[in-house]
Formats: structure tokens, C-alpha cells, sequence
């Protein structure tokens, strides 16, 4: 059947391709699933029930919930009768929150559980269109979402009548969706998306990845990511069985127990999948620690592009054998796709996922184009390059200007910020192009190539530039190094700040027989800062000279969204950490020693 808006993706699968799992979540210890025809009688019920509680087309709702199926539930609901629906992490701050929900002026309010109701509460009072909160989880004393099924479930054959009419009213440039971008830099900015904006792209990249009816997807990141919420509609467009896991820290036990097809990623997430694996090294008896270091070492060059000779095509076959099938094991043993968004993958990564027989498929985009702009191609191995975000989708026009910046016109191009024309007006030139603000290259062969975000490009006191992003990800990519800030502007040279990844850090000081008491102690050793003197040696060896990072701090506190210095898709906020780390940062170009800590 065509799909013109999103609600259409719910008949899509039924009668005789119903799925029997269609979306599936863990409650009360065990696997909750619902069938395609399910799915559809509750967001139909739901959407009933916003009718007799008086939403209409227009009004807004917020939710600022974790990822599961109620999640698709509701979305569907709001979407049949016009409500636009405004997706909230769980993990900004109090000012954000207040920021978003007197911007966005919802009338009702979902969250998840009593966790999240109690961080809310505070701020209820302060955001005057509010008139209803609701929760998934059972609260004492709040609404429960059930209560509007069963009101939409219980209605007469008018109600129904009346959803009809307005789902056949709703077009597909109809704003669905009201998503507030992660504010990296700034305030949160209001991005409309309409139906037509994320159908494009979720049927331009079902082409390029091809994801068959029944398989299962995992899905590991927030849904009011841009990113994955559109994947979870090129997942139901494909007929894909969606499982949604409990939380990040049970991904991988969610793997090995579902055993997915595929799944969507951030790169911090590959990262711990990555150093899961090589932390496995650890506990192997002799001979089978050094095969593991020499598959791993061909891992790392591996290139799917390349026509081996016969010796290296014998290696790699007895390597997969012995041991990258282990690692696919290790993830469930099914996995066959690795869909990777939101930041440049490290490369050595890259091709170690690859040799392990999965498809690695990198794409670029933004909130404001839905999001995905280019991407690789599973259909056909020559549109899959290792260090690129594949190739532009067929629907989009892109261009780079003469420094670089990447301009994107098309379908997926939204609206515009919302209650604010002059930065739309400044973010969609007159010939409808709008201005990514990242930095790109074509190669010869037309694969895309992000390099860094133009407002975070710098210039050293000679007039070199420096990309921290490029730096910054090189550096993750170390065993010790959980995230880094590149810093140096207008300075003489470029310095970095380093959160470690303690876990780690603690298993090497152990097998090395250092003490220590605290974190700060212990970021104080020298053999501690000659470890990290080494790993950015590692790095600078691959940078020109302007490029090199002379200087280092380690910092003991942990980044995270919680705690301000990432925003919820887990990007640096430099403002933030710049303004915490200020003196520390005066002390680089003040001072003549090198390395040291906080």
C-alpha cells in the first residue's frame, strides 16, 4: 500500500503480512511483544481517546520518555488526529526542561516512570499550557496512559467516524513532529518535521539498506534521537521486528539474548562494543592471546573494497574462522548490520566490525534534515567506503561552498525552526538550501566525507586551522580515553582535556601494582601520565606538526549528559566544558611543563 504519512505505516502489515512480533519491550523480567494488528488497535483507541478528552489537530504533547513500544503507541495516536507530538530526553537539565516545555506550550505532558515524574515535578508549575501529566509505568496519584485507550476504546461510533475524517484530513506536509535539537551551542531550537519530511528518508534509505521483512532489530539509542526514530519507522516500513532495550547498561546482554539482525549506533556505543571485545584478550591462555593480536592487527586494516592476493584471502578465512566468528558470537551470532549515525566512527573500528563479515553503514545528517542526508548502500559493496558517510541519497541535492560547508535542498528539509523565522530565515537561503554548518569533501567516486563542524574549526596563532573532531576521535579511540576535548584557539598550539575511562584505567594500575587512594591520587602518577603521554604519542604520529597536541590535563570527573559536559546524543558541549575547565585551559599556554592532571 503507499505510505504518504507516517500513521499509514500501521496498515501496512496486517492481514496476511501481519507481523507476530511487531515491536516487543522487557517488563516484569521478560519480553513483552505485540503483534502489527495490536499495535494498530491501541494508537487507533489512543487516538480516540485524545478525541473525547478534547486535543485537536495542532495541540501538542510532550514526552520525555525512555525508549519502548508505548512509545510507537502513542506517537501513532497523536499522529492519526493531527496532535503534534514533542519528544524530550530524560537526561537535559532543569533549565532546559523549563526552556523546552514553555517554548514547545504542550497541553499534556507522558513520562515514563516515577524517576522521571519526580525530576519534572518541580518544574510542572512554571509552564502554564499544561493542563494533564500521564505516565507509562503505575504512579500513585498520576494518570496512567491506559486510561485514554480505555476511554478511546470504550467511545461510540462517532468518535470513530470523527478519527476517520481526520485522518483523511491530515496531508503530508502536516507538521507530525516537534523535535528540539540538543543545544550543543546554545538554546534549544524547535525543528518541524512534517510526514512528507521523514517518509522521504526513511524510504530513501530502506532502498540502500534493505533490511528484509522479519528480521529483528535492536534498538539501543533514545527514540526522540532524530536518528533512531526515524530508523524505527524504516524498521516498521520494512516490516522489521523492533525490540527496545531495558537501558545502556543492558545492551549487551539484550544482544546476546535477542540475537538482532541489526542494529542503529552512536560511535561512543561501538566504542564499548569494540573494547568489549578486546578486553575479552585478557583471560585467553598464551597461544590463543597471540592469535587474537594477530587477527585483531589484520582487523584493523582490513578493507572490504580491496581484491586480496591469495595468501592474505587464506589468512583472513582462517581468522574469521577461529576468530571474528567468536566476536560476532559475543553479539548474538546473528548480527548482520550496523547502521552508525550522529559522529564520525573511528576507522580502525570500522574495519574491524567489517572483518568480522558485518555491514558497516555509515550515514551524516541533521535533525533538521530527517536527518539523514548520505549514507552507504548494502545492495551494492562499491557504495561502501570505509572513513566516509557513504553517498548523497537520490532525493537530496547537495553542494559544498568554497570553505567546505555542506548545503543540503530536498523533501527531508524541514519547516523551520519553530516561533522563529530570522534564524530559519538565516539557517534556508532564498534557493532553499540549507546551511549544515558542517565541513565536507566529495572524493573522486562521490562519497562523503564530514570533517568537522565549522563553528568548531579553530586557528592556531600561525594561521593553522585545526579540526577537533578529527582529533578528539582519534584520541577515543585509545583503551584509556573514555572522552577528550581538543582545545587552542589562537593559541600557539592545540592542547586536550581528557576524562578517562577509569574502568580500565583501574585494571591497569592493578596488573601494574600502583596504589592509590582517590581518583585525583591517582591521576596524579607518573606512571599514569607516562601512559597517557604514550597513547597521545600514538596519535600525533598520524598528525602534521601544526596539528599535534603538545599538552594534556586528565580530569577525574566522568562526562556526561547529566552532569553537563554532553548533550543527550553524547556530542561535546564546548561552551560548558570550556567555561568548567577555564583556568586549566589558561594554565596550557601559561605554563612550560607538559602533561599533568586535575
Amino acid at each position: 500500500m503507499e505510505v504518504t504519512r507516517l500513521f499509514d505505516l500501521l496498515d501496512r502489515f496486517q492481514g496476511d503480512r501481519e507481523l507476530q512480533v511487531a515491536l516487543s519491550g522487557r517488563s516484569g523480567g521478560q519480553w513483552v511483544t505485540y503483534s502489527s494488528s495490536e499495535y494498530k488497535k491501541i494508537a487507533d483507541d489512543f487516538s480516540c481517546g485524545l478525541l473525547r478528552m478534547g486535543f485537536r489537530k495542532g495541540d501538542r504533547v510532550a514526552v520525555v520518555t525512555n525508549s519502548r513500544p508505548e512509545w510507537n503507541f502513542i506517537d501513532m495516536g497523536m499522529m492519526q488526529v493531527g496532535v503534534i507530538g514533542v519528544p524530550v530526553y530524560t537526561t537535559i537539565s532543569h533549565d532546559e526542561y523549563v526552556y523546552i516545555l514553555n517554548h514547545a506550550a504542550p497541553h499534556m505532558v507522558v513520562v515514563s516512570d516515577k524517576i522521571q515524574y519526580n525530576r519534572l515535578k518541580p518544574i510542572l508549575d512554571k509552564v502554564d499550557s499544561l493542563k494533564e501529566i500521564y505516565s507509562f509505568n503505575e504512579i500513585p496519584g498520576i494518570h496512567n496512559w491506559k486510561e485514554i485507550v480505555e476511554l478511546g476504546a470504550s467511545c461510540d461510533e462517532e468518535t470513530r467516524a470523527e478519527l476517520a475524517r481526520l485522518k483523511a484530513s491530515i496531508t503530508p506536509d502536516d507538521i507530525c513532529a516537534l523535535i528540539y535539537t540538543s543545544g550543543t551551542t546554545g538554546l534549544n531550537k524547535g525543528v518541524m518535521l512534517s510526514h512528507a519530511n521523514i517518509l522521504s528518508n526513511v524510504i530513501d534509505t530502506a532502498v540502500r539498506t534493505d533490511i528484509e521483512y522479519g528480521c529483528k532489530a535492536l534498538s539501543i539509542l533514545p527514540i526522540c534521537h532524530i536518528f533512531e526514530r526515524m530508523m524505527n519507522y524504516h524498521f516498521q516500513y520494512n516490516g522489521v521486528s523492533i525490540y527496545y532495550v531495558e537501558n545502556m547498561g543492558t545492551i549487551l546482554p539484550n544482544i546476546q539474548e535477542i540475537k538482532p539482525d541489526v542494529f542503529n549506533a552512536v560511535p561512543r556505543i561501538l566504542e564499548r562494543i569494540y573494547w568489549g571485545i578486546v578486553s575479552a584478550r585478557k583471560d585467553l591462555p598464551l597461544f590463543s592471546r597471540w592469535l587474537f593480536d594477530r587477527a585483531l592487527a589484520f582487523a584493523q586494516r582490513y578493507d572490504p573494497e580491496r581484491r586480496y592476493g591469495c595468501i592474505d584471502r587464506m589468512r583472513y578465512r582462517f581468522y574469521a574462522r577461529k576468530v571474528y566468528s567468536r566476536w560476532r558470537e559475543s553479539l548474538g551470532g546473528n548480527l548482520s548490520m550496523i547502521i552508525c549515525g550522529g559522529a564520525p566512527l573511528n576507522e580502525q573500528m570500522a574495519r574491524v566490525f567489517a572483518a568480522m563479515g558485518l555491514d558497516m553503514i555509515e550515514g551524516y545528517g541533521l535533525t533538521e534534515t530527517s536527518p539523514v542526508i548520505a549514507v552507504g548502500c548494502v545492495k551494492n559493496q562499491r557504495m561502501v567506503r570505509i572513513g566516509t558517510v557513504g553517498k548523497v541519497l537520490p532525493s537530496l541535492e547537495v553542494k559544498l561552498l568554497d570553505d567546505g560547508e555542506i548545503l543540503c535542498k530536498g523533501p527531508s528539509v524541514m519547516k523551520g525552526y519553530y516561533k522563529n523565522e530570522a534564524m530559519t530565515a538565516e539557517a534556508i537561503d532564498a534557493d532553499g538550501f540549507f546551511h549544515t554548518g558542517d565541513i565536507g569533501r566529495f572524493d573522486a567516486d562521490g562519497y562523503l566525507t564530514v570533517t568537522d563542524r565549522k563553528k568548531e574549526l579553530f586557528k592556531l596563532s600561525n594561521g593553522k586551522y585545526v579540526a577537533p573532531q578529527v582529533l578528539e576521535n582519534k584520541l577515543r579511540a585509545s583503551f584509556y580515553i573514555d572522552q577528550a576535548m581538543v582545545v587552542g584557539e589562537n593559541e600557539k598550539f592545540a592542547a586536550v582535556i581528557i576524562s578517562p575511562d577509569f574502568r580500565r584505567l583501574y585494571e591497569w594500575c592493578a596488573q601494574a601494582h600502583i596504589p592509590y587512594e582517590t581518583n585525583e591520587d591517582l591521576l596524579a602518577q607518573p606512571s599514569v601520565l607516562a601512559l597517557y603521554q604514550h597513547e597521545i604519542n600514538d596519535v600525533n604520529k598520524t598528525l602534521g606538526v601544526t596539528e599535534q597536541i603538545k599538552r594534556f590535563r586528565l580530569v577525574s570527573d566522568e562526562w556526561s549528559s547529566m552532569s553537563g559536559e554532553l548533550s543527550p546524543t553524547l556530542k561535546l558541549r564546548r561552551k560548558a566544558i570550556a567555561a568548567k575547565y577555564h583556568a586549566m585551559i589558561e594554565e596550557f599556554y601559561e605554563k612550560k611543563g607538559k602533561g599533568g592532571h586535575k
